[in-house]
């Protein structure tokens, strides 16, 4: 699955790209309770704008700054910091970009629960 892109039930594809450079994602795991994915936003290149269906954990793997894009128009930083994980709700709906020189990379782990 490396490569894969984010849509429905938190994959893109190709029908759901934005004009912008798309991150990657390698789904690791992907269970009934579990996906874990590992992202890679390159400088530049931005996760297009996305609903979370589940729960998520986010691993970063790097310290860097992330510029995050909302429905509304709001736009934020976040600092995020090697090893120091955060958790966010289902609902959460952003684009993520890059905006530095460096690659940001995170593992994200969606806990999936039975409708």
């Amino acid at each position: 699955m490396k490569g894969e892109t984010l849509g429905e039930h938190g994959r893109f594809t190709p029908e759901t790209k934005e004009s912008a450079v798309v991150a990657t994602a390698d789904i690791q795991i992907d269970t009934d309770t579990l996906r874990v994915t590992r992202w890679t936003i390159p400088a530049g290149e931005a996760i297009p704008m996305h609903v979370h269906e589940h729960d998520y954990v986010v691993v970063p793997l790097v310290s860097a700054t992330m510029h995050l894009s909302f429905p509304n128009g709001d736009e934020t930083v976040s600092q995020i910091e090697l090893g120091r994980s955060y958790h966010r709700p289902a609902g959460a709906e952003h684009r993520v970009s890059n905006h530095g020189e460096s690659t940001i990379e995170f593992v994200e782990m969606e806990i999936v629960r039975s409708q």
